[in-house]
């Protein structure tokens, strides 16, 4: 789960990180409230949405007069936003965040993610602030320090002077950076989360350590600890077929493609869509429909597929081990009648009752392209869904 930089910013704060002033706003009058109650010479009207690279895509603009902050934000709120990371139909701006300017004497990153390898949280930090991570990591690795964080003990004054000093923060200022990096990993600890990230950390010209922009991601599979976070979900900022898939406990991801994948298993499902595009074709979603699956949920995965207006097949593809295939059969039967299926679909099953899931598909009346391995399943779908 995502949530917006001034809310990330609140987090940060009450685990000692020091941020701008700031104040979220829905509307241009509240935005110039915000600015008045601020005060000051300079003001930064920044878009509030779930992706990065605002300020390149126009969303972050400096505003110098109480006019300017009117002006700008009656530009940006309400914008369609396009980022990298929003691909290009963009995201729709419907809040700001007002905040006071900064004396920006150096720009770094910090960043906090899980370590697979290690199995450990690792710190990653950089000179280079305000550029993109990946960017540094692959044309200036020498500029990307890593630390890894032994859960036992946490991050050690030692590691945290060490990893600021690299990243070029002076000896006066190192107290400063030592509490901002004790405050992120404390807030990444404690909040479940799976990215911590500050793009830019600053250094002010009079020394200061101050976190001017905040990327925070949490586990959703941790969330039932954490009430107070989940009430920040903005629902805006997610793919409405991606809302709709979690009330009913459905793995789903919007893509794409034109072949839509129902598969049980995280693993199997990345299988079947890589098959798909080895044959050549483009998979619609991804969709893992758990080792519990019922009528209703099935039912309610082939309604998600079909609103996708690019949708021209469907690939059922189950591995029943849990799961028995008789059950699936009988949820796809269902389904496909339920709403009236009109793209071809093929169904690949392997493993329990596979033998008696077949019999109800070959019985059922409907028009079903049965596959036995993956490859033919895939062959069948692909071509299905190019009309052939």
């Amino acid at each position: 789960m995502k949530i917006h930089e001034y809310q990330g910013k609140e987090i940060l704060k009450k685990f000692g990180v020091a941020v701008p002033r700031g104040i979220p706003c829905f509307s241009v009058d509240e935005a110039v409230k915000a600015a008045e109650t601020l005060g000051g010479p300079v003001w930064v009207v920044k878009a509030q949405i779930h992706a990065g690279g605002r300020g390149k895509g126009g969303g972050v603009k400096l505003a110098r007069s109480i006019d300017e902050v009117r002006q700008l934000s009656s530009e940006i709120l309400g914008m369609q936003l396009v980022t990298h990371q929003t691909g290009p139909e963009g995201q729709k701006v419907r809040r700001l965040l007002i905040e006071e300017g900064a004396d920006i004497a150096k720009e770094l990153y910090v960043g906090l993610v899980v370590d697979r390898v290690s199995q450990r949280v690792a710190l990653m930090a950089s000179s280079e602030g305000g550029m993109d991570i990946e960017e540094v990591a692959e044309k200036t690795p020498e500029l990307l320090h890593k630390v890894f964080i032994d859960p036992a003990e946490g991050l050690t004054d030692a590691q945290a002077d060490d990893i600021a000093t690299k990243i070029g923060i002076p000896a006066e200022s190192l107290p400063q950076a030592r509490a901002v990096l004790h405050g992120l990993y404390q807030a990444f600890w404690e909040t479940d989360a799976s990215l911590a990230e500050i793009n830019p950390l600053i250094l002010t010209g009079d020394g200061k350590v101050v976190a001017l922009d905040a990327k925070l991601n949490f586990d959703a599979n941790a969330l039932f600890r954490h009430p107070e976070i989940l009430e920040l979900r903005d629902l805006d900022e997610e793919d409405p077929a991606e809302i709709e898939a979690s009330k009913y406990d459905l793995a789903y991801i919007q893509l794409d493609g034109n072949i839509g994948c129902l598969v049980n298993g995280a693993g199997l499902a990345m299988a079947t869509m890589d098959t798909i595009k080895l044959f050549g074709g483009e998979p619609a979603n991804f969709l893992d429909v758990g080792g519990g699956a019922t009528t209703e949920k099935v039912t309610e995965a082939f309604k998600i597929m079909l609103r996708n207006p690019n949708l021209k097949a469907i690939l059922v593809n189950i591995f029943g081990g849990i799961m028995r295939c008789d059950v699936i059969a009988e949820g796809v039967i269902a389904a496909s009648k339920a709403v009236g299926l009109k793209v071809p679909l093929v169904v690949r099953m392997k493993g329990t009752n596979e033998d008696l899931g077949k019999k109800l598909l070959a019985e059922s009346g409907l028009p079903i392209i049965s596959a036995d391995t993956m490859a033919d399943a895939a062959k069948q779908v692909v071509a299905a869904a190019a009309g052939n």
